[in-house]
């Protein structure tokens, strides 16, 4: 009797890819989103509720699936009771976390590396309940649990099907804004900083080589890709595959176009993940998967297949203070 697996968040960024994969191995599969799906798939049926919702929740989680992937997220209120109660109603519990936990302590980061949660200095962000600070709460509560039947994996920036990033960018300011002719702005203390930026894809097939796998219970594992770039060559490739110009600015300047009341979430994704040099060393997952770094997508081909699916047609939403920045810059003399 093939497997059963509960994929929470089946049409996002890594799920969309990972749900096909593991229809390919053969698993029955009750795929859970808010979203409808583009394709279907043998053995995959799909569900479109939120499973937050206590009825839609309870419901899934009295199946006893063998396996559930995770691509949800819990704040810190809800870590304590949501995260045990999933990891004891399964045989193999994929909790997704995030490479925004580590702090600026190594270069590659190993799942070794120190967590902001461990060394920061930042009361605020310490008391906090940024994204940082909650993934990293959650892989506390899992570690103290009895049972290990829960896996811990980290990914790094991931980019997919309308997720196209740059530094703090998403879609509708990187894409968006080459389809229109616009210029982007981005933070000149990026510029050096090394990024990783991995492909869904390729995520989604770590993550099928994870689950069931006997040597990741009770183990984390940074799924991401070891290839790395500054943030000036993402930049260039963005322009060479959509023409997207980019003008260098500080990152104060940066962050009050953003947001003009400089709100500490935005702040802290720039100050605490995209500019911390984030190379990573992938060996424990590789070891374990039985994957190799040369099957995975370069990030300029990964940019440049997925782009070329995105409607030049969409309707993403302008950044009109980047426009009005950047009007006033051409309009000041210098």
């Amino acid at each position: 009797m093939s497997k059963r697996v509960l994929v929470i968040g089946a049409t996002g960024a890594m799920g969309q890819y990972l749900v096909p994969k593991l229809s390919e191995l053969g698993y029955e599969i009750d795929a859970l989103a808010l979203d409808d799906p583009r394709q279907n798939y043998p053995n995959v049926t799909y569900y479109k509720a939120n499973f937050k919702d206590k009825q839609v929740h309870d419901a899934f989680l009295a199946k006893n699936y063998d396996g559930i992937v995770d691509f949800m997220t819990y704040r810190t209120a809800e870590i304590a009771t949501e995260l045990p109660l999933l990891a004891s109603c399964t045989g193999h519990y994929i909790y997704l976390s995030s490479c925004r936990v580590f702090a600026n302590e190594e270069c590659p980061v190993k799942e070794s590396s120190p967590r902001l949660l461990d060394v920061s200095k930042d009361e605020a962000l310490l008391a906090s309940d940024d994204y940082c600070m909650y993934k990293a709460r959650g892989e506390e509560m899992l570690r103290g649990l009895p049972q290990k039947s829960w896996t811990i994996v980290r990914p790094s920036t991931t980019f997919s099907f309308m997720r196209y990033q740059l530094v703090t960018l998403e879609a509708a300011d990187t894409v968006g804004r080459a389809f229109r002719g616009k210029t982007v702005v981005l933070p000149v203390q990026a510029y050096n900083i090394p990024s990783s930026m991995t492909w869904g894809g390729d995520v989604a097939s770590m993550l099928a080589n994870i689950l069931f796998n006997e040597r990741a219970l009770g183990e984390d594992f940074n799924v991401t890709s070891a290839e790395w770039h500054p943030w000036s060559e993402v930049a260039d490739y963005y322009k060479e595959i959509c023409n997207l110009h980019a003008i260098w600015v500080d990152k104060e300047e940066y962050l009050r176009i953003l947001d003009p009341n400089l709100g500490l979430p935005k702040r802290w994704q720039l100050e605490y993940a995209r500019l911390f040099n984030r190379a990573y060393d992938n060996t424990k997952m590789l070891e374990v998967t039985g994957l190799k770094q040369e099957q995975f997508k370069g990030l300029f081909d990964g940019l440049s297949y997925e782009i070329s699916r995105c409607p030049k047609d969409y309707p993403f939403r302008n950044l009109n203070r980047m426009d009005d920045y950047l009007e006033q810059l051409i309009a000041t003399p210098h």
